[in-house]
């Protein structure tokens, strides 16, 4: 794997950061969180320019569409990057009319962009299937999660079967894009908390400068950076099993600790709404838990290696 980008990969994160910096960031997602919307804009801005089908693209394909959503994820963007640029994509073929939601009927409950998804895509065990959404099919859910979040009525037998085995397609790459958005996430926390540290004062300096603080944040980066690696690993594989849970489980559990430390060296700041840490943090916590948390991507990791039962 090579660890360095490629001249068309670098002009494709410019492109993303340069859309993100127009339509996203911390303060767009307070605006947006308060009205209960997501970024409209920032989605038809990305398929203006040919994001939507990267995943499919003859010289682009999952490695990009994993960076992608990790940079509209560290930018704050509204919208469901990873099911829409990744994992629709890689299952059918196809981008889908967003918002795409995602959906586990073994992990029944509200979920992320569940008030205003267009098309489902429902994890039904052995089968995905996938469902185009009509008024009355969604219910708005309030949350902290800095993300709109809604039920969705859907069952075993909504929609269009995608054929045996897409069950478990679904899943390896609903973990590789929630990895990727994990792995963003976190990063741009942690942006903020260095930022914060750097001009934070207390006994004449700042508190970045104390040796027991900078120990902790490396801790973070090591965390972060080992999420990122195994995650493109995971997409530029084309997600085998192990690989992409094994992401997933070490994203959820690098966000548990980040979301720990990051609010410990802002003395909880990234708990008010004046502070943007709380953009990304509190998405951490939606994003963490999301097909089960670090628990069911580790049974993920036994099943495929042992092929142990995984009951996810």
């Amino acid at each position: 794997m090579d660890y360095a980008w490629s001249d068309d990969q670098s002009a494709i994160l410019e492109a993303v950061d340069a859309l993100c910096e127009r339509y996203a960031g911390a303060s767009r997602a307070i605006a947006l969180d308060a009205k209960g919307e997501w970024d409209v804009s920032l989605d038809a801005a990305l398929s203006e320019a040919g994001f939507a089908e990267i995943a499919l693209g003859g010289d682009t394909g999952s490695l990009e569409a994993a960076m992608v959503t990790e940079c509209v994820a560290r930018c704050a963007g509204t919208l469901p990057a990873g099911a829409q640029l990744l994992v629709a994509p890689r299952l059918t073929g196809r981008a889908l009319p967003g918002p795409v939601a995602l959906v586990s009927l073994a992990h029944p409950g509200p979920v992320r962009f569940g008030d205003r998804a267009r098309t489902a895509l429902v994890d039904a065990g052995g089968e995905a299937r996938l469902v185009s959404l009509v008024p009355g099919d969604t219910t708005p859910v309030r949350s902290n999660f800095m993300l709109p979040v809604g039920r969705i009525a859907v069952h075993g037998g909504s929609g269009e079967s995608l054929g045996p085995g897409s069950g478990d397609a679904l899943r390896r790459w609903w973990r590789v894009a929630l990895a990727a958005e994990l792995v963003g996430t976190m990063q741009a926390a942690l942006d903020v908390t260095v930022a914060y540290v750097k001009g934070r004062r207390q006994f004449g300096r700042a508190i970045g400068s104390f040796q027991a603080l900078q120990h902790r944040l490396a801790l973070c980066v090591v965390q972060i950076e080992g999420a990122r690696w195994l995650t493109l690993e995971a997409a530029a594989k084309e997600a085998p099993e192990e690989a992409a849970a094994t992401a997933a489980a070490q994203a959820a559990d690098a966000a548990n600790h980040v979301f720990r430390e990051t609010h410990q060296m802002t003395g909880a700041m990234g708990f008010t709404r004046e502070h943007d840490l709380h953009v990304f943090s509190m998405r951490l916590q939606a994003l963490r838990l999301e097909l089960g948390g670090a628990s069911a991507h580790l049974r993920a990791i036994a099943s495929s290696r042992w092929n142990a039962p995984s009951r996810v």
